[in-house]
């Protein structure tokens, strides 16, 4: 069965370019990942408003309001939980600290479901944190500091650069901030629309937390309480050449929008390693376009190599964390629509994560 999203050919949005755009910049737009809780036959999403598409031989049940699935126990210190046995061979790999960790997620999903209305599956998370852990300790060998920053409680936006075409570094920070927050934290990343249309990749994004970036879905992260990870520099990130590697593309606006009106504090991070992943030697853009794809680079194993060119060598990542910016206490939710304002205090957090960057590579 296909159950590869589809945008509503009727739908006046369906013709906006895609890649490379803020994914806030339209007041609403059909989330592809609202498709994914009904085919699972449980859960049907109302997604900006209306019924998310049903899908072909499957029934979804009536939308169920927002509300019954919002978070309603707080989240559990590592100090008030019971020790967690493995559940089978590979979790025995795991330390009893990782094991109590993912337990802590649960608290995430509070419904009859087995995922919270976006998707998020703790179970599927338990399941493939062993292999991102791998990555995580012995491929990409990750040293971090400055979690002191990271919000302990409420609302908080992550902003990070980005590179290395495959998002290994956006499952870096994730793993990096649930590894070192008490209570246990889960990263909920922003992802552009094109992920969600993607077959079987999409629904694997879904269970693990990714989140289509649409205002909806930001708006319900952060009134959630929860962190949401971004990267403001958008696709134009992830296909710089080695010429440009570790300089920052210009910012998306949409997430400290979404700051300002929620009074969220963002937290500047940089990312150290994932520009040198897949070194980009030249980016065919028009081409990339045609074919709908985020780019097509041209690296030293790929093409040559097929798709397993495009797997990441095996660089040190480090993760570095700066003082959050607290735009919300000298500016007050109103000032989201000024549009000046917001470009100005978006290029502060670009230059925040340029002199991390800076600072980190001159080392």
């Amino acid at each position: 069965m296909d159950i590869t999203p589809r945008l509503d050919p009727e739908d006046p949005l369906a013709d906006l370019p895609v890649l490379g755009r803020d994914p806030f910049e339209a007041q609403e737009e059909f989330d592809p990942f609202a498709i994914l809780t009904a085919t699972a036959g449980t859960l049907r999403v109302a997604a900006s408003g209306r019924d998310a598409p049903s899908v072909e031989g499957l029934e979804p049940d009536p939308v169920v309001p927002l509300s019954l699935h919002r978070r309603r126990r707080p989240a559990p210190l590592l100090a008030d939980l019971d020790p967690v046995p493995p559940r089978g061979i590979v979790e025995r790999w795991l330390g009893a600290d990782e094991r109590q960790r993912l337990a802590s997620l649960q608290h995430l999903v509070d419904s009859e479901l087995p995922y919270d209305r976006m998707g998020l599956s703790p179970d599927v998370l338990r399941r493939t944190f062993p292999i991102f852990y791998a990555l995580y300790r012995l491929y990409f060998r990750v040293r971090s500091q400055g979690h002191e920053h990271l919000p302990t409680r409420g609302p908080a936006i992550v902003a990070a650069n980005h590179g290395g075409l495959l998002p290994f570094d956006g499952a870096m920070l994730i793993l990096d901030v649930l590894l070192h927050s008490d209570p246990p934290r889960l990263l909920r990343s922003i992802v552009d629309r094109w992920a969600g249309e993607l077959p079987w990749v999409n629904i694997f994004y879904a269970r693990v937390g990714q989140v289509i970036g649409t205002r909806e879905n930001f708006d319900d992260l952060l009134s959630d309480d929860q962190m949401v990870l971004v990267f403001p520099e958008g696709v134009a990130g992830i296909r710089k050449t080695i010429a440009q590697r570790n300089r920052l593309q210009t910012f998306h606006m949409g997430f400290v929008e979404e700051a300002l009106r929620h009074q969220t504090p963002i937290v500047p991070a940089a990312v150290i390693g994932s520009d040198d992943q897949t070194p980009i030697l030249y980016d065919l853009p028009n081409l990339a376009r045609r074919l709908g794809l985020p780019a097509l680079p041209i690296t030293p194993t790929f093409p040559w190599f097929g798709p397993l060119g495009l797997l990441p060598y095996p660089v040190r990542y480090r993760l570095v964390y700066g003082e959050p910016l607290a735009f919300h206490e000298r500016f007050a939710p109103k000032d989201a629509d000024d549009p000046r304002l917001v470009r100005y205090l978006a290029r502060q957090v670009r230059h925040r994560i340029q002199r991390l960057v800076d600072r980190e590579t001159s080392r």
